[in-house]
């Protein structure tokens, strides 16, 4: 080797991280600053974990009656007291969040999946399509949810899945339009523009470049419709179209315990307070995804 020339040392390799890393880093760093979308995070999943864990949790079973003990005020053996009929009042809450939080997450992906492909189908192709379907989510738009819901429910029984059903039907619209905005948009950007010069199908064009950059006000608007699917499901449950005895669906519970509200005033304040603090938690996420995912928001 001719003198004067050193070799170098091998430089280490770095791990370069990808863009879906450095996304989701940028999201989380955004999101982790929000204390009320925090504190809205720590509310869900504090009612999910007791969702999955609630026949460990249960002191009793949902249904086991002991007509001695009714209407107890809450103590030690009974913490959220007991109804007219001496059923324990915190387990019945405890599995009631599995069928409110089963409402809401099923109904919401419900709504999300056929509103996506109907207003895809509407903003990508337009014409005639845009406005058959246009007008069925005016139609839908126009009625207020909770009656259209009810009307629903009463041409397809009173249950708890057709009240999942009849809340799913009644949010298409509401994601239906937000999508068909979007791709509107979307479709007429550069990146499109020049994927469709070079030959690329359409539904190659939709699931690559179009869907992917729609995504994020789906979700705000997704998890914001979670709460209001839990509210129209009490909702459906307190009027007896939805879930029906002996569900412990929380709107079901304080059907059943409003002639007690002045006697035994907890059989109203618990499901009522979990319903509250289930709704308040999912728009906190909400407001707090909104902040993160929208680059407007941000400094």
């Amino acid at each position: 080797m001719p003198q004067g020339l050193q070799v170098q040392p091998e430089q280490p390799v770095r791990n370069v991280k990808s863009p879906l890393a450095i996304a989701i880093g940028e999201f989380w760093k955004s999101y982790r600053k929000n204390k009320p979308a925090i504190v809205g995070t720590v509310i869900v999943l504090f009612f999910i974990l007791l969702a999955v864990f609630a026949d460990f949790i249960a002191p009793q079973g949902i249904n086991d009656q002991n007509i001695g003990h009714k209407l107890l005020p809450p103590s030690a053996a009974h913490w959220f007291g007991t109804d007219d009929f001496g059923r324990d009042i915190f387990s019945r809450i405890l599995f009631g969040a599995r069928l409110s939080l089963r409402v809401g997450f099923l109904s919401v992906i419900g709504s999300i999946i056929v509103g996506t492909l109907l207003g895809t189908v509407a903003g990508y192709f337009g014409k005639i399509l845009d406005v058959v379907i246009s007008r069925i989510f005016d139609i839908l738009l126009a009625f207020p949810s909770i009656l259209l819901s009810i009307a629903i429910v009463a041409i397809l029984g009173p249950s708890l899945n057709n009240a999942l059903v009849a809340i799913a039907i009644v949010n298409v619209p509401v994601f239906g339009r937000l999508v068909r905005s979007r791709v509107l948009t979307v479709k007429e950007e550069e990146y499109v523009m020049a994927a469709r010069s070079i030959g690329m199908g359409d539904a190659r064009i939709i699931f690559q470049h179009v869907l992917p950059n729609s995504v994020a006000p789906i979700i705000v608007q997704g998890t914001l419709n979670i709460a209001t699917a839990i509210l129209d499901a009490a909702g459906l449950g307190f009027l007896g179209m939805g879930a029906q005895a002996p569900l412990p669906e929380w709107g079901k519970m304080l059907s059943d315990s409003r002639e007690y509200i002045q006697t035994a005033p907890w059989t109203v304040l618990f499901p009522g307070l979990a319903i509250v603090l289930v709704v308040v938690g999912f728009n906190l996420i909400g407001d707090g995804l909104r902040d993160a995912l929208d680059p407007r928001m941000k400094n």
